[in-house]
């Protein structure tokens, strides 16, 4: 994926500012795996990057990209989201027990 030079270089000031820990579930990453590890706007604004990283936050491809579809979800549906939160959190093994059941019995 091409990164534009502002996204490399508040990503590069994202990583001397932060540890190198997903915000989200806490997993640790090194060098080898470091380009898993994203730099997510908290408020969804890729213009926002103030000095001090308040904006940011860094997330695991993984948490990233469940922050994101969590915004879409939310913001498709009618009602605000005052709390910041959607109503129904994102739970992405809620049919699991039905598939398995669905593949054990065929």
């Amino acid at each position: 994926m091409a990164h534009t030079k502002q996204e490399q270089l508040y990503r590069a000031r994202a990583l001397k500012l932060f540890p190198w820990v997903c915000a989200h579930c806490g997993r640790e990453f090194d060098g080898k795996k470091l380009n898993q590890l994203t730099v997510h706007h908290k408020d969804h604004n890729h213009h926002n990057n103030p000095p001090d990283g308040s904006n940011w936050e860094l997330l695991c491809l993984y948490c990233h990209d469940n922050e994101h579809q969590r915004d879409q979800v939310a913001s498709g549906s009618n009602e605000s989201r005052s709390s910041g939160e959607p109503d129904h959190p994102f739970t992405p093994f809620s049919h699991l027990a039905n598939l398995l059941k669905r593949n054990t019995t065929a």
